[in-house]
C-alpha cells in the first residue's frame, strides 16, 4: 500500500472508531486539543510569523495575492483567541449524529427510522488561513467525521505546528482504548492531492476552500463528491424605497469590513432613481472619501459622480471612481472595489444577479416587504438578505459554532456548512423476523401498516425505543 492510500485507509479506519463514540467521549477530546493548543501557542504564532515574512517577499515580488497573505495572519488581536473559543462553542452544540428525523411503524415490531450518522471521512483542502486546521478538526470531531487536510504552501509552518498540538491531542486517546491518532491527518504536497482525489475507496466527500482555480480544478478532477464554491461573488441591490443611512451602513459594512471574504459585495447594484437625487453620489461618498473604495462604475452611475457641483466631492480620489467593463460583473475582487451598475426594478437586478452571481449570498435593500420577499424568492442563491450585510454569511456569526466552509451546491448542505452539513443519514429498521414473502396481495398476505411515529424533537433511538 503506498503512502497516500495508507492515508485515506488510516482516515478511514479513524472514521469508523468515531462514529461509534458517544457525545461525552467527543467532548473529552475537543477539550484536549483546546488545551494542547494553548499551550502550544507561542509555538504557533511564531511558525506563523514565518509563514507571513516569507509569503511578504512573495507578495511584493507579484507572486501572491494581497488577499491570501491577509489570510494567512493568525497573529492579529484576538486572532488566536477565536480560534480557540471556536473549538469551546463547537463543544457546547448540539450532537448532530445519532438524531431520528422520520420514524414508521410498517407493521407490528417492525419499526423503521431514519437516522443521522457522519458522512464518513473529509478532505479538506484550503488555501492559506491555518486556522481552517483547528476548525475542521473540531467540527470533524463533533459530528463524528475523520478528516485529511491540505492547506497551502504559504501556509506551510502553522499548520505543522497546529497539527502537531493535535496531533498529540488525539494520541492521548488511546488511553481509553480507541485508535484515534489519524482522526486528523496533514498532507503536504500538490502531489500528495492528485493521489488523494483519485481515493473514492476511502474518502467520501471534498471540500475545497479557495480561489475559483482551486475549486474547479478539484472539480474535475475528482470522482469524489465534492461541496464548496468557487466564487464569492455577491451583490446588495439598493431598491428605490432604500432609505440612505441604512443603505450607507449596510453597503460600507458588507465592503470595507473585510474585503478579501468570499461574502463581501463585490457588484453594487442600483436603482435609476437614485441618480437624479443625492442618494446616489452621498453612497458613494461614505464608500470612496470615506472607505477607499474604488468605484468601477457603468456609464450611467458614472455620470452621476463626475457631473458639476457633484465631481468637487471627490476631486482628491477622482482614480478612485473608474468606468466599468463587462468583464467587472463577472469579477470577485477581494479588495476595496466594487463594480456599480444601475438598474431600473427587482425584476432587472433579479436577472442580473442570477446572470453573473455566483450563487452565494444577495441582499436587497428595500422598505417594501413584498419586493423584499419577491427579490428574495427569485435570487438563485445559497443566501439571500433583507436590509443585511452580506457579510452574515458566517457559520459563527449564524449560531454554528465555526464553518467547515460556505456550499453553493444544490445538495444536502447549502450556506455556511457547520455540524449539521456533516451528517448525512441511514435507515434502521428493527424487527422480529420478518421476512417480504409474508407482504402483499392475495391470500395470506399481510398488509404493511405505514403508519409514523410520532417524534417530539431531538429524539434518539433510545429515547424512541427505551
Amino acid at each position: 500500500m503506498d503512502s497516500i492510500t495508507q492515508i485515506a485507509f488510516n482516515a478511514r479506519q479513524a472514521a469508523n472508531v468515531l462514529q461509534t463514540i458517544t457525545t461525552a467521549q467527543k467532548s473529552v477530546f475537543l477539550n484536549q486539543i483546546y488545551s494542547k493548543l494553548a499551550l502550544a501557542k507561542a509555538d504557533i504564532l511564531a511558525a506563523n510569523k514565518v509563514d507571513k515574512d516569507l509569503a511578504l517577499k512573495q507578495v511584493e515580488a507579484g507572486k501572491l495575492s494581497s488577499s491570501l497573505y491577509k489570510r494567512l495572519d493568525l497573529e492579529g488581536a484576538g486572532k488566536f483567541e477565536t480560534m480557540l473559543q471556536g473549538i469551546k462553542d463547537i463543544d457546547e452544540l448540539e450532537d448532530p449524529s445519532g438524531k431520528v428525523h422520520s420514524a414508521t411503524k410498517l407493521d407490528n415490531g417492525l419499526d423503521l427510522y431514519r437516522v443521522s450518522c457522519p458522512v464518513g471521512v473529509l478532505l479538506v483542502i484550503f488555501e492559506a488561513r491555518p486556522e481552517v486546521v483547528v476548525n475542521i478538526a473540531a467540527l470533524a470531531l463533533k459530528s463524528g467525521n475523520a478528516a485529511i487536510l491540505k492547506g497551502g504552501k504559504e501556509s506551510f509552518h502553522t499548520c505543522s505546528a497546529i497539527s502537531k498540538a493535535i496531533r498529540e491531542a488525539l494520541d492521548a486517546a488511546g488511553s481509553e482504548g480507541l485508535n484515534l491518532a489519524d482522526a486528523v491527518q496533514i498532507v503536504e504536497s500538490r502531489q500528495d492531492i492528485d493521489a488523494l482525489l483519485k481515493q473514492d475507496k476511502y474518502i467520501d466527500l471534498v471540500i475545497p476552500r479557495g480561489s475559483n482555480a482551486l475549486v474547479k480544478y478539484i472539480q474535475w478532477n475528482t470522482r469524489i463528491p465534492v461541496l464548496g464554491h468557487a466564487d464569492g461573488l455577491c451583490s446588495t441591490y439598493v431598491a428605490e424605497s432604500a432609505k440612505l443611512d441604512l443603505a450607507k451602513t449596510v453597503v460600507v459594512d458588507a465592503k470595507t469590513t473585510y474585503p478579501a471574504a468570499c461574502n463581501s459585495t463585490e457588484t453594487l447594484l442600483v436603482h435609476s432613481s437614485h441618480l437624479k437625487s443625492n442618494f446616489f453620489q452621498e453612497l458613494a461618498k461614505a464608500l470612496v472619501v470615506d472607505n477607499g473604495v474604488t468605484l468601477k462604475c457603468d456609464a450611467a452611475s458614472l455620470a452621476t459622480l463626475q457631473k458639476e457641483g457633484v465631481a468637487e466631492i471627490f476631486e482628491e480620489n477622482k482614480d478612485k471612481i473608474q468606468a466599468s467593463d463587462d468583464e467587472d460583473y463577472d469579477t470577485e475582487f477581494l479588495e476595496l472595489t466594487l463594480a456599480v451598475k444601475t438598474v431600473e426594478s427587482a425584476e432587472q437586478a433579479i436577472e442580473h444577479i442570477n446572470e453573473h452571481g455566483s450563487k452565494h449570498t444577495d441582499a436587497i435593500l428595500t422598505e417594501d416587504e413584498a419586493e423584499a420577499n419577491k427579490f428574495m424568492a427569485g435570487v438563485d442563491a445559497a443566501g439571500v438578505y433583507w436590509n443585511a450585510s452580506t457579510r452574515f454569511a458566517d457559520g459563527f456569526r449564524y449560531g454554528f459554532g465555526a464553518e467547515v466552509g460556505v456550499s453553493t451546491n444544490k445538495t444536502h448542505a447549502r450556506g455556511p456548512v457547520g455540524l449539521e452539513g456533516l451528517v448525512i443519514y441511514k435507515y434502521r429498521l428493527y424487527g422480529q423476523g420478518q421476512a417480504t414473502g409474508n407482504y402483499g396481495t392475495g391470500e395470506g398476505k399481510k398488509e404493511f401498516l405505514h403508519e409514523r411515529i410520532e417524534l417530539k424533537g431531538n429524539d434518539t433511538i433510545a429515547t424512541l425505543r427505551g
